[in-house]
């Protein structure tokens, strides 16, 4: 199984701005004064993440190959369109692709890529959505309205098929690969989706609200999220923003490793980072969450990431 996010970011895309383009520049050149270095590729590798890598501006997408190089999509944010423009140089691009894409929810930053997406315009491709709702196509159709998109949704050359999944349901493809839902709690409802191939587990639970007082509630889902080899999970907020912001259906990072601690999950992997974060805060998040982690009771070894665009993951 091959993973890769196209988009990390929640609520709305949000590109680097240039006082932080131009302070992590200078914070890299100045350490490449002092390093004595000379081969400037050696020097990068050896640069702390937090200036070796961006964060990320565009929201949430996610691309999982099978084993058998079956694609399938999880969202469609403004990090699907740089996922549809390297597709259309495969099969997409001469209209001989088919696609699964599985839709956790439809808040805006979770769909707006669509009317970019590429592969969607090429007669012969087709495409079948996975959600929990029997509405999704007429929501579809709603973003690209005249008023909102010059192109209607179903002016779209590719064939569209939409399936509605229901609560905990499972889907297994031809290649073998076994697709779980479970339903999450946030405004307006929201989907996780459980990818196992050969034994390896692919949890992605983007849009959930988990509180301290969610803990018992989180043993009771052990079934799904138990030991996944890699969990990516919403940890938009810190602790005191989770409280400011009771209801608004994300989660604290500390609650995330308190739940993915719980599930022994192996890999946890933060997304949906807050569009106001810099990287240098996205960092101190990740720092912090690990840092949690070391302070809990517990001797497990799971490990903690950032979600990143471009992150690659392979099980």
């Amino acid at each position: 199984m091959d993973i890769k996010l196209y988009g990390i970011r929640g609520s709305i895309a949000s590109p680097m701005k240039n006082q932080e383009y131009k302070a992590k520049v200078l914070s890299i050149l100045e350490k490449f004064k002092n390093s004595g270095e000379t081969d400037a590729r050696e020097f990068w590798k050896k640069l702390p993440e937090t200036l070796k890598f961006i964060t990320g501006g565009d929201t949430t997408c996610v691309s999982i190959v099978s084993s058998q190089g079956n694609r399938y999509m999880i969202d469609a944010g403004t990090g699907a369109r740089i996922l549809g423009d390297e597709m259309m140089k495969q099969e997409y691009g001469k209209g001989h692709g088919v696609l699964q894409v599985f839709i956790t929810h439809t808040h805006w930053d979770h769909i707006q890529g669509i009317p970019f997406f590429k592969p969607l315009y090429i007669p012969g491709n087709e495409i079948i959505f996975h959600s929990a709702y029997a509405d999704l196509e007429k929501r579809l159709e709603k973003q690209q309205e005249p008023e909102f998109f010059p192109i209607t949704f179903h002016a779209l050359g590719s064939t569209k098929t939409f399936y509605t999944l229901k609560a905990n349901d499972s889907i297994e493809f031809s290649d073998g690969m076994m697709v779980q839902s479970r339903p999450l709690k946030h405004p307006g409802g929201s989907t996780a989706f459980k990818f196992t191939e050969n034994g390896k587990s692919f949890v992605f639970a983007t849009d959930v609200e988990f509180t301290g007082g969610d803990l018992e509630y989180a043993k009771t889902l052990a079934d799904f999220f138990g030991n996944a080899d890699v969990l990516v999970i919403d940890s938009q907020y810190t602790l005191d923003e989770s409280f400011a912001k009771f209801d608004w259906g994300h989660t604290s990072y500390t609650m995330a490793v308190n739940c993915a601690s719980l599930w022994k999950v192996k890999n946890l992997v933060l997304t949906h980072h807050e569009p106001a974060y810099e990287d240098e805060k996205t960092n101190e998040i990740l720092h912090e969450a690990r840092e949690h982690y070391k302070m809990m009771d517990n001797s497990g070894q799971m490990n903690i990431f950032l979600a990143r665009e471009g992150l690659h993951i392979q099980l």
